[in-house]
């Protein structure tokens, strides 16, 4: 089985040909008022183009027109050194994201990027587990992580992207952590299509690296999908059913609503940091943290605390029972474990 949304991404050359389908009457009639070194065969014109802007001021003017707004136009390009062979064919709406954010898709294609560590510590400020997190690898391009999922989104690559940074992930975890450590990873629910096929490269990873896979949590972000309560299930099962724990992140935010708990059963629940921020200080973050608090271990879940600053915020979190905390007061996020 092959999914196109997480494989090979092929890079868009300077010079080639970008063909277009469905060829409607009415966007032949346009084309032959054109400028354009272009063919039609069948369904298809294939337009030659001498440099990415030069694609892309096409792309734009074709998407722009009356007949073309709105519908299901596909496109296809074969690089100079590809002439003749087959293209993945994706809306032009994405290709067009694609030029526009090159960049960006570029870091993405390359795997220019590595993952930094932070520190969870227990309630007596053992370190216990480490949460991974994208950044840019060292002497290679900057960028804002959230920036770079949010591009991924936007150019249909966040599947690939998601698998990479799992993948890359676990790499950096074999290479710096013992067994009996646990190690946090996110993933995106909207980039798993069939969890048994999707999650595969993640658990051959684990195996290939002769890891525990006890010592891995995948936490669920972009939590608007977790409306989709059957298929979070079922990739909560898949993982489960590969020995691996689930945690339900940014508990208090958003759509990451308590009463999921109830509904998921997630190994770990992670309060969001917008309710510990001053938590110690503010009695109605106080009553929803405590709600939250009640209804994990009602369902066995054990409860961890983000983005802690301050002692006091610490000292509460502690004084109700939540035994697990991450945040700045314990570690920034960095290449290194911190020192033991």
């Amino acid at each position: 089985m092959n999914c196109s949304e997480c494989s090979y991404i092929q890079p868009i050359e300077d010079q080639g040909v970008v063909s277009l389908r469905p060829l409607s009457a009415s966007l032949e009639q346009t084309m032959h008022g054109q400028d354009f070194d272009f063919v039609i065969i069948g369904d298809t014109v294939s337009i030659d183009y001498y440099s990415r802007e030069q694609m892309l001021d096409i792309l734009q003017w074709v998407c722009m027109l009356p007949m073309v707004e709105g519908s299901d136009l596909q496109v296809g390009i074969w690089g100079a050194g590809n002439i003749g062979g087959e293209p993945s064919w994706l809306p032009a709406t994405v290709i067009i994201s694609r030029l526009q954010n090159y960049d960006i898709v570029d870091i993405i294609r390359r795997r220019q990027f590595t993952s930094h560590m932070q520190p969870i510590v227990d309630e007596q400020e053992q370190v216990v587990a480490y949460e991974f997190l994208l950044r840019p690898i060292v002497d290679g391009p900057s960028f804002q992580p959230y920036r770079l999922f949010d591009i991924a989104h936007r150019t249909g690559l966040h599947s690939f992207l998601d698998r990479a940074a799992r993948i890359s992930a676990i790499e950096t975890s074999a290479e710096h952590l013992p067994r009996g450590i646990k190690r946090f990873i996110n993933f995106l629910p909207s980039s798993i299509y069939n969890p048994q096929y999707c999650l595969s490269h993640t658990f051959a990873a684990i195996e290939r690296l002769n890891l525990d896979p006890k010592d891995f949590v995948f936490e669920v972000v972009e939590t608007e999908n977790i409306l989709h309560m059957p298929k979070l299930q079922n990739i909560f099962d898949v993982y489960r059913s590969n020995g691996i724990f689930v945690a339900l992140d940014d508990v208090g935010s958003g759509y990451s609503k308590p009463e999921l708990i109830d509904k998921l059963k997630p190994d770990y629940v992670k309060i969001d940091r917008g309710l510990i921020d001053h938590c110690d200080q503010d009695k109605a973050k106080q009553q929803q943290i405590e709600h939250i608090v009640e209804r994990s271990l009602a369902t066995g879940s054990r409860v961890l605390a983000e983005g802690i600053e301050r002692r006091e915020e610490f000292e509460f979190c502690r004084s109700i029972g939540i035994n697990l905390g991450q945040g700045y007061l314990f570690g920034r996020p960095a290449d290194q474990p911190v020192a033991r």
